[in-house]
């Protein structure tokens, strides 16, 4: 299935996989990558990551709106700096070039004390790419992400799976939310640029 010139990585939870799904995108569509909110790792930042990850030369790695210092969620992130997130300040790079964006924790984790994630993707009026990952409790979160995004009309695109493969557990999302399964990232050892140029061709 084709993907979107421009999107959103969402993920159904925090250390779900988006980063490695986000690389691996960059990567497949020679896109350039942002990711709106970095809280905490400022030293090796999920851009640094994709970075590092994407081999393509076509790629560029645009300044994050809001650089948090502590790895918390992005309103106590931005309260623990005396700043406040606000909404508006958010604007997609401009470029020419595919963009892949990538989300700060789940979709309803709040920026500020009114906004979530989920409002700020309807603010930029991408198409999402959800990342599940196999858990227990996994079915539930996915399916309530699923639903947060069509309560709102936001267009998802599918769904990629990250991690170790649960048959029964992907079915069953794939057949009650009938939305496509992208693709699938293994569990891996290590991760590096050869590893995601490997999946990168499953989107390419």
């Amino acid at each position: 299935m084709p993907l979107p010139h421009q999107l959103i990585v969402a993920g159904i939870g925090t250390e779900i996989g988006k980063t490695i799904v986000s690389a691996t995108l960059t990567e497949a569509l020679q896109a350039d990558y942002w990711k709106p909110v970095q809280a905490g790792g400022l030293d090796d930042s999920d851009t640094d990551t994709v970075r590092r990850l994407v081999s393509n030369p076509h790629s560029r790695f645009h300044t994050e709106a809001y650089r948090l210092n502590q790895p918390m969620s992005p309103h106590a992130a931005a309260a623990a700096d005396g700043v406040t997130i606000q909404l508006d300040a958010f604007r997609l790079p401009k470029t020419d070039n595919a963009l892949v964006v990538e989300l700060a924790g789940g979709l309803m984790v709040p920026l500020n004390d009114q906004s979530l994630n989920i409002d700020l993707v309807v603010q930029l009026g991408l198409p999402v790419v959800l990342v599940s990952r196999n858990y227990l409790g996994s079915i539930n979160h996915t399916l309530l992400s699923v639903a947060a995004c069509q309560s709102r009309s936001i267009p998802l695109v599918g769904l990629i799976f990250n991690g170790p493969t649960v048959p029964a557990t992907e079915s069953f999302i794939l057949n009650y939310t009938q939305l496509p399964c992208l693709g699938r990232i293994g569990q891996e050892a290590q991760l590096t640029s050869h590893v995601i140029t490997h999946y990168a061709r499953q989107f390419a």
